[in-house]
């Protein structure tokens, strides 16, 4: 089974569109795929999940499916997002110097794949 860890970085909301399409298609297809919140998309996080997008449901399938795995603890409390999150459940990960680290996840076989 391939894994994959689709890493949001872009606070963009088209951008993090995408990673919420690609999720929901990865786990269909039979991917284990992993959503990690890092940088300006914890901030589109946060907004999404308070219902303050077109593709909120969206954000909310991807949510309630299990898919994402961490935000980043640091850039959540930069991007002023660390409220919303934790609200919503959203769990933290800061192992690398406030962010969570790649390599941990590379070394269970993870493909990281940055949006």
């Amino acid at each position: 089974m391939k894994k994959i860890i689709l890493l949001a970085f872009e606070g963009k909301e088209m951008c993090f569109v995408h990673v919420l399409a690609n999720a929901l298609d990865m786990k269909d297809k039979g991917f284990e795929v992993k959503v990690v919140l890092e940088g300006a998309a914890t901030a589109t996080a946060a907004q999404m999940g308070n219902g303050d997008s077109p593709f909120a449901g969206l954000y909310a399938e991807v949510k309630d499916a299990g898919l994402i795995d961490c935000a980043c603890l640091a850039c959540s409390k930069k991007m002023e997002a660390y409220d919303d999150l934790e609200k919503q459940g959203i769990p933290f990960k800061g192992e690398m110097k406030g962010h969570p680290s790649l390599a941990d996840y590379m070394v269970y076989g993870f493909q990281v794949i940055t949006f």
